[in-house]
C-alpha cells in the first residue's frame, strides 16, 4: 500500500529549474510608436532576467511557470538617432529611473501543439518608477537543446505611466501616446 503511495507521489514530480536570459543575438527588445512626421523603433539585445519553469521530467512539457523576471536599462534602448534616443531617455525620467522591470504574479500555461504553448504572463510592469499590473500574452516553445524561446507584445500608453509624450522642434514634432513593446527572449538552464 505504501510503495503504491509513493509511485503515485513520484508519478506527479515536474522538474523546476532556475533559467537565465542567454546572451546570444537570438534576444530583441523592440519599443515602436507613431510621430507627427514618422514612425519611430527602439532595440535592445542586453537586458536580464531570470525564471523558474517547470518542466515535466524526461520531456520538454511545460506545465507551470513559478517565477520570472525581467530587467532592461532604458540607455541601452537605441534608435540609431541620437535626438530620438536623448528625448526618449528624458521622457522616461533615466536620470531617476535606470531600467523597466517586469516580476512575475501569475501565469497561465496553455499547450498548443509540438512544445509550443500560450502564457498569459499576469504581473507589474514598471516604467519610469510607475508601476501597473499588465496581462502579456507570450508564445514559449521548449526547444530541442532545452532553451526556452519566448515571443510577445504588449501595447501601451505612455501616460499611464506618467511619461510625456516626447515633443521635437519646438513642439512641431510630437509622438503619439501609444507604443508598442515586442520581444524575444531566450531562456537557458
Amino acid at each position: 500500500m505504501i510503495a503504491i503511495g509513493i509511485m503515485g507521489f513520484t508519478g506527479n514530480l515536474y522538474a523546476q529549474a532556475i533559467y537565465r536570459l542567454t546572451d546570444s543575438k537570438d534576444i530583441n527588445m523592440k519599443l515602436s510608436g507613431t510621430s507627427t512626421l514618422h514612425n519611430w523603433t527602439m532595440n535592445a539585445n542586453a537586458f536580464g532576467g531570470e525564471a523558474q519553469f517547470e518542466i515535466k521530467p524526461d520531456s520538454r512539457q511545460l506545465t507551470a511557470i513559478k517565477s520570472l523576471t525581467f530587467s532592461l536599462a532604458v540607455q541601452d534602448l537605441k534608435s540609431g538617432e541620437n535626438g530620438l534616443d536623448k528625448n526618449a531617455y528624458k521622457a522616461l525620467k533615466t536620470s531617476t529611473y535606470k531600467d523597466i522591470v517586469f516580476k512575475l504574479l501569475s501565469a497561465t500555461v496553455v499547450p498548443e501543439k509540438d512544445n509550443k504553448y500560450l502564457i498569459k504572463a499576469h504581473g507589474n510592469l514598471t516604467i519610469a518608477g510607475v508601476t501597473k499590473e499588465v496581462t502579456i500574452n507570450v508564445s514559449a516553445v521548449v526547444n530541442e537543446n532545452g532553451t526556452i524561446t519566448c515571443n510577445g507584445s504588449h501595447q501601451l500608453n505612455m501616460t499611464d505611466y506618467q511619461v510625456k509624450p516626447p515633443t521635437f522642434m519646438l513642439g512641431a514634432m510630437k509622438t503619439g501616446d501609444s507604443i508598442t513593446l515586442d520581444f524575444t527572449l531566450v531562456y537557458k538552464k
